[in-house]
């Protein structure tokens, strides 16, 4: 990638907000995924948020027969973990990094920011939100992984160590096993970070139980 290209959808639930949420979407899917969930959050009467919904890049995907689709980096294989796409997920990093950069731009500083995704979504908000240099209000991991486990404990950063983090994962998830997940909540809660982790009946998808969690952790982190 080049210079980033801000390619988003933007959502405030109030003028002037003073919070925002950063959701990235999963593999093949783009930024109106998540749109309709913000009503369902049930968070207009509390002060203002904005939601910010970016486009991962088009690319090649390996796993799909190299069908260029939007990706935040390329999935090589089944397992997600046995050979992954590192330039890949830097050079996401860095997009998501300059999204945050754009919010504190615009007075939004990073303790009042919480990055979320879905998926592969899910693996960028684990992986940029831990490496991260400035202290996050939260990350929301829903049924994804932490990629690149191997170098997690030593490229990590102090700055997140406390910040809370929601996962959720569906029991009955055939794309993004759910002890792929539960082996990424395991390295974090190893490493002392504060992870709650809920499962719901459902497969690789989203339910409204989950929803009504998610709205209650933005409330805790955010309000």
């Amino acid at each position: 990638m080049n210079q980033p290209q801000f390619d988003a959808i933007e959502i405030e639930t109030s003028p002037n907000p003073g919070h925002a949420v950063i959701w990235l979407h999963g593999l093949g899917a783009d930024a109106n995924d998540f749109v309709p969930l913000v009503p369902e959050l049930g968070l207009k009467n509390h002060p203002p948020i904005r939601f910010v919904f970016p486009n991962a890049p088009v690319q090649p995907v390996t796993i799909n027969g190299g069908m260029p689709m939007r990706a935040w980096y390329d999935i090589l294989n089944a397992d997600l973990v046995r050979r992954e796409d590192e330039q890949g997920i830097l050079d996401s990093e860095r997009l998501i990094q300059a999204l945050i950069k754009r919010e504190n731009d615009r007075g939004i500083p990073t303790e009042k920011i919480v990055l979320a995704g879905f998926s592969q979504g899910c693996a960028m908000t684990l992986h940029t939100g831990t490496r991260l240099g400035q202290k996050l209000a939260g990350l929301v991991g829903l049924s994804g992984y932490l990629p690149l486990a191997d170098l997690f404990a030593a490229q990590r950063h102090s700055a997140n160590q406390d910040t809370p983090i929601f996962m959720a994962h569906g029991t009955q998830d055939p794309v993004v096993t759910l002890d792929r997940a539960q082996a990424s909540c395991e390295l974090l809660q190893k490493l002392g970070y504060q992870v709650t982790f809920k499962t719901y009946t459902m497969p690789h998808s989203v339910c409204l139980p989950e929803i009504s969690d998610i709205a209650d952790f933005l409330r805790k982190v955010l309000l």
